[in-house]
């Protein structure tokens, strides 16, 4: 598939759609912009391919499965050249949802979902801070998420 390929505003209004509700048929998508549903599974493979899609998932409300702590997490690093270590080991932690490379303060920065306080600290103390690399860590728990939303699309720029 070709990397020339062009987003235009058809793109755009069938990926606002998908991000509000990964679950909508095309067919439904196809009716509310006014395209055929080929249209829309030709579009989307292609896409697909160029990489423009990451994945879709569906968004579980953590509460209702008894996961009542969402904690961040600042990660200092022995050296920046552990980060890909780090991130293995860190990839194997189900309970981390997030994981950034950062500038600033903090080597890494990631999402963590525990069922409650003590769970938490199982994950920080078993797991975490036992990864080689890791000089420390920084935790803040969050009292609620106020909003979540997928980012704005708008078309690209052309040079």
């Amino acid at each position: 598939m070709s990397e020339n390929y062009e987003i235009d505003k058809v793109d755009i209004q069938i990926l606002h759609l998908l991000m509000q509700n990964a679950m909508m048929p095309f067919t439904e998508i196809a009716h509310k912009i006014g395209v055929s549903p080929g249209t829309i599974h030709v579009r989307m493979k292609k896409m697909d391919a160029i990489g423009l899609i990451k994945s879709s998932h569906l968004i579980v409300n953590p509460l209702k499965l008894g996961y009542g702590i969402t904690a961040f997490l600042g990660v200092y690093l022995d050296k920046s050249s552990m980060y890909d270590n780090v991130v293995k080991e860190l990839e194997k932690i189900p309970e981390i949802v997030d994981c950034h490379y950062m500038t600033g303060t903090y080597s890494m920065f990631i999402k963590i979902i525990c069922k409650d306080t003590m769970h938490l600290k199982q994950i920080l103390h078993d797991k975490i801070q036992q990864i080689v690399g890791i000089d420390r860590t920084e935790t803040f728990i969050s009292l609620e998420e106020s909003f979540s939303r997928p980012m704005k699309l708008e078309l690209p720029k052309k040079n």
